[in-house]
């Protein structure tokens, strides 16, 4: 069942995008060898790859590089998941040839970037689409429904027990015990947390007053490193509440609560909710440079709000030349229709068609 609901988010962003008819089976193959260029046999190149940043990919890079590496002997990518925020200092830094990040770089971030670009500029690369849960675990309760505000109130330590009145206004005919409330955020810098603090930040401002950041900047709650330790410490105490990418809660088995939308509704998060939402997503950057805005504000009806765009961050120009064949190999492995249906058994969602197109070509621009 898993496979046929992740199948229906691939088809979603793909006919949401580009009204196409053909996602009739969940056997994921190419339309045809003509509209991939790297999905029927790997652009092959020998050598190593060092890249870190993103938890939240982790999932979907594993899959690639196994992939890739089987496809391809001679070849060694290397994927630390040390956080967003890590990755992107360690691509500055010259410590890795790519980075991995759920947000785009920041206007602070670009020049350092660049600067490692000899001759070139970093580039943000949306490489998989992936909802953020809200997952929680609180004894006797399920359907866990909350807004924005009160999810707001929540992680603000405005509310402090689960039987408060804000939750139960969200909750009138569920059966909420007093327990204390632990939220749990990221103690890393996470492209996880800038996303979810965007999100409070433009859909719940009167509650949430501390901004979008990687870091987090609310006082209180408790601290987990990347998405593996938020999903265990959601999974570990009753009464925790956290937020973390889909495929960590569905591999953790934790619940996840229904959110409410810009259309007032209380969307669950599944295959098609999260289809909707990403439909709505634009490209904001310009050339190669493939920056992408989500409206967690949707009107649309059924959407579930909370999606990331993770990245992958490189030079457009100036990778050293015994790095660059075997880069342009791999990520073109990535944004290939393989790499891409590859990763909806996994709690991700692959790109919209025409996003897709265009990280594919920036590939082959690489230079």
């Amino acid at each position: 069942m898993k496979l046929q609901r992740h199948g229906t988010l691939a088809c979603l962003a793909l006919t949401a995008t580009l009204a196409l008819s053909a996602c009739g089976s969940d056997n994921n193959e190419p339309a045809s060898s003509a509209a991939t260029s790297g999905s029927a046999t790997a652009d092959c190149a020998t050598g190593t790859l060092n890249a870190q940043g993103s938890s939240a990919q982790k999932n979907a890079m594993d899959e690639w590089i196994k992939a890739y590496q089987q496809k391809c002997s001679g070849a060694k990518i290397n994927y630390e998941p040390s956080g967003s925020g890590a990755g992107i200092q360690a691509f500055i830094a010259g410590t890795a040839d790519f980075a991995g990040s759920d947000s785009a770089l920041k206007e602070e971030e670009q020049p350092q970037a660049d600067a490692k670009c000899v001759g070139g500029t970093a580039i943000n690369l949306p490489m998989v689409i992936g909802p953020v849960a809200i997952a929680y675990n609180v004894s006797g309760v399920d359907n866990l429904q909350l807004k924005p505000a009160t999810l707001a109130k929540i992680f603000a330590g405005k509310v402090t027990r689960w039987d408060d009145p804000a939750i139960k206004a969200d909750n009138p005919d569920a059966k909420l015990p007093s327990t204390a409330i632990n939220a749990v955020h990221r103690s890393d810098s996470s492209g996880t947390t800038d996303n979810f603090t965007d999100f409070l930040t433009k859909t719940a401002a009167a509650d949430w007053t501390f901004g979008k950041a990687k870091e987090w900047k609310a006082p209180g709650g408790t601290g987990a490193a990347k998405s593996d330790g938020m999903a265990s410490a959601i999974k570990n105490q009753d009464g925790t509440i956290g937020y973390v990418e889909w495929s960590y809660a569905e591999n953790g088995g934790l619940k996840t609560a229904k959110v409410g939308n810009g259309a007032g509704e209380f969307a669950e998060l599944t295959a098609e909710s999260a289809g909707k939402t990403i439909a709505g997503a634009e490209v904001v950057g310009q050339g190669d440079d493939l920056k992408m805005k989500i409206d967690y504000n949707t009107k649309e009806a059924g959407a579930y709000p909370i999606v990331l765009v993770t990245y992958e961050i490189v030079c457009a120009k100036g990778l050293a030349a015994d790095k660059l064949p075997l880069l342009k190999g791999f990520l073109g492995h990535a944004a290939s229709t393989e790499g891409q249906a590859d990763l909806t058994e996994l709690g991700y969602a692959p790109l919209p068609e025409t996003v897709r197109a265009k990280v594919e070509a920036a590939v082959r621009n690489l230079a």
